[in-house]
């Protein structure tokens, strides 16, 4: 058998390709093989814990990725159609390793998959990924023969029920006053999970929520928009319906629902970075009640969250921790220094009450619940939460991205500043006495010749002149 290279499916914290070119049956059953020989055997797990999105491929993916973890000798739990926090979720309470077949918010004709540990720890190219990707290519090539075991067995469970019980148990939106909520599950999985958790469908008792539904039909090729709220096009529908309806907030879920992007009652998009800095707030306060001196309470974000994150969190008495882009780096740090909370730009919300794992459901009901204990509109309740003034992510194609990162240097070095290089190159000029503040990351992407410029200062003049000066040489 030729060998079958599976370097452009298996990315730095997840597999992704296109179906069937890049991923098909024997391909996931391969990797469902190695999968139970890098994680499973080590970790002395019986069984692993899969579950699929709203793609067709899904079903036929999970089955095959779970006969390669069944030829092995390891049981499998079959929990059918989730977001990628309800695996989550699947694997924490189980305590069982878990694969999720999702492709996110990519286009209909991709699926992928994402792995974790029992107790949704995850699983990165560091991490185990890349020993799953090399022994899986030496399947494929038939280099490594099933064992001779009596296989695993297959067995369905329904997890949704409880998943929403949980979630309802870390916020209690009861006592809130009611709300107008729209929400946009982009035909993705937030049209599955939103009725369970937010309404009655999971046979909970009703909230104090109306909620107005846009595309909760679950259709992975995706009819009405990219079930992606990162790209501003993917939320003007929300938008518009926010509007509409004279509702309270507007809520989007991305194609897993693992992240949720927030719209306030004007309409107007609510930084992800503002996010972060308000459950920050509400997770230490709930540390502290619960009898946490505040010193001792962490919470995480990355280095291309907004500068007002870590002054929000250090306001509470508590220590923001920064640390790289990517979950496997939030997930790590969140463990090591036991943070209550973790947030991205992203719009990925991390938390240890949620095994450290992201949950933009639980994400969105905290902010339900800041929005709903008093009577201010959101865009007041957000409003010391709008500090800064940003660029967001602008890519740029370059042919040598460290040059282009060393002329960029060349020239913040002679604007007074300080730089660090934890993850890509940081520019902090700190300003003061009529000076404004600014700073920007530049990182190189992992996987294309890309240059990723944030950018932020305290006015819009100083923002775009920082931000047009780094493009002007990034480009040059």
């Amino acid at each position: 058998m030729s060998h079958r290279s599976l370097a452009d499916l298996v990315k730095a914290y997840d597999v992704r390709g296109l179906v069937p070119d890049q991923l098909d049956a024997e391909v996931a059953r391969a990797l469902g093989a190695a999968f139970a020989d890098v994680v499973l055997i080590p970790e002395g797990a019986p069984a692993c814990v899969i579950g699929h999105d709203m793609r067709e491929s899904g079903p036929g993916l999970a089955e095959a990725f779970g006969y390669g973890v069944r030829s092995r000798g390891h049981d499998v739990t079959l929990i059918g159609l989730c977001s990628t926090d309800g695996l989550y979720y699947a694997s924490g309470d189980l305590g069982l390793p878990g694969a999720m077949l999702t492709a996110s918010h990519n286009p209909a004709a991709y699926n992928g998959i994402k792995l974790c540990r029992a107790g949704a720890r995850p699983v990165g190219q560091d991490s185990g990924l890349a020993d799953i990707r090399d022994l899986a290519e030496r399947i494929l090539a038939g280099e490594v023969s099933d064992p001779a075991v009596a296989p695993g067995h297959f067995m369905e469970r329904d997890v949704l029920p409880d998943y929403a019980a949980f979630l309802r148990g870390l916020v209690d939106l009861s006592g809130i006053r009611p709300l107008k909520v729209v929400v946009d599950a982009g035909n993705g999985m937030g049209g599955f999970t939103v009725p369970a958790v937010l309404e009655d469908g999971a046979g909970l008792a009703p909230l104090p929520l109306t909620v107005e539904p846009l595309y909760f039909e679950l259709d992975g090729t995706f009819p009405n928009h990219e079930a992606n709220p990162l790209e501003p096009e993917n939320l003007r529908d929300l938008q518009a319906a926010v509007r509409a309806h004279g509702a309270d907030i507007g809520l989007a879920f991305d194609g897993d629902a693992d992240r949720c992007f927030v719209i306030d009652e004007r309409g107007e998009p609510v930084s992800p970075s503002a996010i972060t800095a308000l459950i920050a707030r509400r997770e230490v306060a709930r540390a502290v009640a619960d009898g946490a001196d505040a010193a001792d309470v962490a919470v995480v974000h990355n280095v291309i969250c907004s500068a007002q994150v870590p002054e929000v969190i250090a306001a509470t008495g508590a220590r923001p921790v920064r640390t790289r882009v990517g979950h496997s780096f939030i997930k790590g740090e969140m463990a090591r220094h036991d943070a209550v909370f973790g947030g991205e730009h992203s719009a990925h919300y991390y938390f240890r009450d949620f095994w450290f794992a992201d949950t933009g459901m639980l994400a969105a009901m905290h902010v339900l619940a800041a929005l709903g204990e008093q009577e201010a509109p959101l865009s007041e309740v957000m409003g010391d939460l709008n500090r800064y003034v940003g660029s967001g992510e602008i890519n740029s194609t370059v042919a040598d991205a460290a040059a282009a990162t060393d002329r960029v240097l060349a020239w913040a070095e002679q604007q007074g500043v300080t730089v660090d290089r934890l993850d890509g190159l940081t520019v902090m000029h700190e300003g003061g006495d009529g000076d404004p503040m600014w700073w920007f990351n530049l990182r190189a992407s992992n996987t294309e010749p890309l240059l990723r410029l944030n950018a932020e200062a305290e006015d819009e003049p100083t923002m775009a002149r920082v931000r047009d000066a780094v493009l002007d040489i990034v480009r040059a």
